[in-house]
């Protein structure tokens, strides 16, 4: 298992269109991630336990992955989150 913590970026925080990218990342990993924040824990590849969790802006949250691509999906899970879910205009 492997872990870090990271300070959500999106200004609207973990809201339903972040949740839904980050669940999107989450599954195309087989490890088992999930992240902690305060004192809930939250399967990152469920977009209502994301939702759940009430992740806001600068919260910091604990990534968990376990399993046989754990250091690949951390490593990318944590740098989406890092840089901020960048949400693209279809205009």
């Amino acid at each position: 298992m492997v872990s870090q913590k990271v300070i959500i970026k999106d200004e609207t925080g973990l809201h339903l269109r972040p949740a839904g990218m980050l669940c999107k990342l989450a599954v195309k990993y087989k490890s088992h991630i999930t992240f902690r924040t305060r004192n809930s824990e939250a399967n990152a590849k469920s977009v209502l336990s994301i939702l759940g969790a009430c992740v806001k802006k600068d919260d910091e949250i604990e990534l968990f992955c376990e399993g046989e691509d754990e250091k690949e999906a951390l490593a990318a899970i944590t740098e989406a989150l890092e840089k901020g879910f960048i949400e693209e205009e279809n205009d």
